[in-house]
């Protein structure tokens, strides 16, 4: 979108101010052919400060104006051959820069400048560091990116994230299968690729915050012959929605998805809370949506998935594990079935993900109140299992389907769609996940509490259902 901007900016040769704030970073550091020409510019700024320095000292010696006179005439012949700034005027863009961002005056003199062009879009090209001014942002960047609390401790933890997690199992199916590889959107860090990128280095394809163009690339290296599998988080996968539909699944080519950050985010905000992606990929024909109820299975699902050369999508949360234990060899799980936890005969719970240990939870509380529930992990949201689906209707009535997603097009309407089909009508059923909101920012147990994602909300839910369920049997 950026590039696109450029163009129109360019084509319209309207009165516009572009400040590229450049400091060679995303999360990570920059990728790509335009993050090496920017590398130029860079340099070249670093060259004048150097040169400027230069032509003090050889001011003061003999001959030395007339060796800085030749100097500037082979500089002038090199910048004519070879000159970065060319890109932005190719768009029709006059160029002010590299301009230290860091030294406010000359800052303000090039801003004075720009607004006082008028013939045409200008780009001011302002050089920065990320995290000036704080010693630990400058000397690690990547983990200084955001401003959470938690930055400031690296103290390793003895539960592995989820992240951790989906990062050694790519690294043992790499070393067992020379033709799976991983494509990453600028997060190879967020992903805990480094290890993986370390050992394969020619098989971790880190494409730059270019989300699109890494489900076209994965889908283009699947036509070869590769495994690709696209590590990268739910709310950026959004971004390529129509790669997808069209490039993937509607050319049946496949393609692992491995979709970080699947539900609430907690520190990352509003803007990256994963809430939507149960939905907007379930909806897509050739694609399997599946959510492993810990790091256990989500080494098996991600086996599975790589194994079963279909289009599937594997989604895990931000968070550390639960602690379970981690079976050391993988093994393919059932695709579309189910697998029951609990049994119970006055409720069933059918959790996706995230949402099976609180729905554990919350078996144990109500059992305390005499009310047994059956717990189903549910494993895959498409296909559902239908099989499992409708037994459980048929035979206990009372279904609460809980999803860390929104309720629109979620898991629950596809319990609800089977139950419907079977033509059983005298099942109560509740959906329970997020509503029609943008969630905002807060962490993790905290909105779980408020949407009614934890234990106690769950029990809540099916105490309203039983109680519905009552007074429906009472006026019949």
């Amino acid at each position: 979108m950026a590039l696109e901007g450029l163009n129109q900016a360019g084509h319209l040769g309207s009165r516009l101010i572009v400040i590229l704030n450049d400091n060679g970073m995303s999360i990570s550091p920059t990728v790509g052919a335009i993050a090496r020409l920017l590398d130029r510019i860079r340099f070249d700024h670093r060259y004048r400060v150097s040169k400027e320095k230069s032509q003090r000292l050889l001011n003061r010696m003999p001959l030395g104006k007339q060796v800085w006179s030749m100097g500037l005439q082979i500089e002038s012949w090199l910048k004519d051959v070879s000159r970065p700034t060319r890109f932005w005027e190719s768009f029709g863009f006059s160029y002010i820069g590299p301009v230290d961002g860091h030294d406010f005056k000359k800052l303000e003199t090039a801003l004075n400048r720009a607004r006082s062009y008028t013939a045409k879009p200008i780009l001011v090209h302002v050089v920065t560091t990320k995290g000036n001014g704080y010693q630990p942002a400058e000397g690690d960047s990547v983990y200084f990116h955001g401003i959470a609390g938690t930055n400031g401790n690296k103290n390793k933890k003895s539960i592995p994230t989820y992240s951790d997690v989906f990062a050694k199992t790519m690294l043992k199916l790499a070393r067992e299968n020379p033709k799976l590889v991983v494509v990453t959107p600028a997060m190879p860090e967020g992903n805990c690729l480094s290890a993986v990128q370390e050992e394969f280095p020619k098989r971790v394809f880190d494409v730059g915050i270019c989300e699109q163009h890494a489900v076209t690339f994965a889908a283009g290296l699947s036509t070869q012959g590769y495994i690709p599998v696209l590590a990268i988080y739910s709310t950026f996968l959004q971004r390529s929605f129509d790669q997808i539909i069209h490039d993937v699944c509607l050319q049946e080519l496949p393609v692992v998805f491995a979709v970080d950050r699947g539900g609430i985010v907690g520190d990352d905000g509003k803007t990256h809370q994963g809430i939507f992606d149960l939905s907007f990929l379930s909806l897509i024909p050739n694609m399997i949506v599946a959510a492993p109820q810990d790091e256990n299975e989500l080494q098996h699902m991600l086996y599975t998935a790589v194994k079963s050369g279909k289009i599937m999508a594997v989604r895990y949360p931000r968070s550390a594990g639960l602690g379970v234990m981690m079976d050391k060899d993988f093994r393919e799980l059932p695709i579309g079935k189910s697998e029951i936890l609990r049994q119970g005969n006055d409720v069933a719970i059918l959790a996706v993900g995230s949402m099976v240990a609180p729905s554990l939870q919350a078996a144990e509380i109500l059992a305390q109140q005499g009310i047994e529930a059956t717990v189903v992990n549910a494993r895959f949201v498409k296909p559902v299992d239908t099989e499992m689906v409708v037994d459980l209707a048929t035979r206990i009535k009372r279904i609460v389907t809980v999803e860390e997603n929104t309720l629109s097009g979620g898991f629950g309407n596809y319990v609800t769609d089977a139950i419907r089909q079977a033509d059983l009508g005298d099942v109560i059923i509740r959906n329970v996940g997020l509503p029609d909101v943008f969630v905002e920012h807060g962490g993790q147990a905290f909105i779980r509490s408020k949407y009614g994602l934890d234990a106690q909300g769950i029990v809540k839910t099916v105490l309203s259902l039983i109680a519905a369920n009552s007074v429906n049997r009472i006026i019949r």
